[in-house]
């Protein structure tokens, strides 16, 4: 059996790769293989080649492209025998389907076409949930000023809806972008550990309340 951890948020900023370097570190240190898929992977990790052509020569990718990049993961994950894959901001790909202007319905069918995709796994999503104009704060304060109106632009430009045209209505969006994919992972029958007011904690409480929901899948890895 293996466990693919997803780990998402609230918004930039919420804290979710930190937590995936703790987890991955703390689970190997454990005696587990464990295989860490950064955010930037998507783009260059091989079972995605397919993905990252149609992204960067056309800015949009097919359902269809997605779907396959997913079955070779899959198999990839088996192939490797790995315990854990921790995965930063990849499964279920809700971000990305919005991004492309999908309506609910069409994220609800490829959902559910993507978890027939992901079974013989043990998928598990981490949500880190609290203050997405905290979060977001946050990152322009790590990345510098320059980042918070990028990312806004980034929104406005995909077209998303609610649409995105300052700060105020990028955390609307934000907020269609968690319910949805809740309802998603929800969907799927995806186990769901949240961690509630993410960003009023420390890299470490997040971490302990992560792992302390992961023990029942951990423990039957023993």
């Amino acid at each position: 059996m293996t466990i693919l951890v997803s780990v998402w948020g609230a918004a930039p900023g919420v804290g979710k790769s930190t937590l995936c370097a703790g987890l991955c570190a703390q689970l190997a240190g454990a005696g587990l293989r464990v295989d860490h898929f950064t955010e930037e992977e998507i783009l260059t990790r091989p079972e995605f080649d397919e993905v990252a052509a149609e992204f960067l020569g056309a800015g949009a990718v097919e359902l269809r492209t997605l779907l396959r990049a997913a079955a070779r993961f899959a198999d990839a994950i088996r192939a490797a025998g790995d315990d854990v894959v921790v995965a930063d901001a990849l499964v279920p790909f809700v971000p990305t389907l919005l991004a492309m202007g999908h309506d609910d319905r069409a994220v609800a069918a490829f959902t559910v076409e993507l978890g027939g995709t992901l079974s013989g796994l043990s998928p598990v999503l981490i949500y880190l949930d609290g203050s997405a104009g905290a979060a977001l704060a946050r990152a322009a304060g790590r990345e510098g000023p320059q980042w918070l109106d990028e990312y806004v632009g980034k929104l406005a430009r995909y077209g998303v809806r609610p649409p995105v045209r300052d700060l105020p209505s990028a955390v609307e969006y934000l907020r269609r972008e968690r319910a949805v994919t809740l309802a998603a992972a929800r969907r799927m029958g995806w186990p769901l550990i949240r961690v509630d007011k993410a960003t009023e904690l420390s890299p470490g409480e997040v971490l302990a309340i992560a792992r302390h929901g992961l023990r029942p899948w951990v423990a039957q890895l023993r």
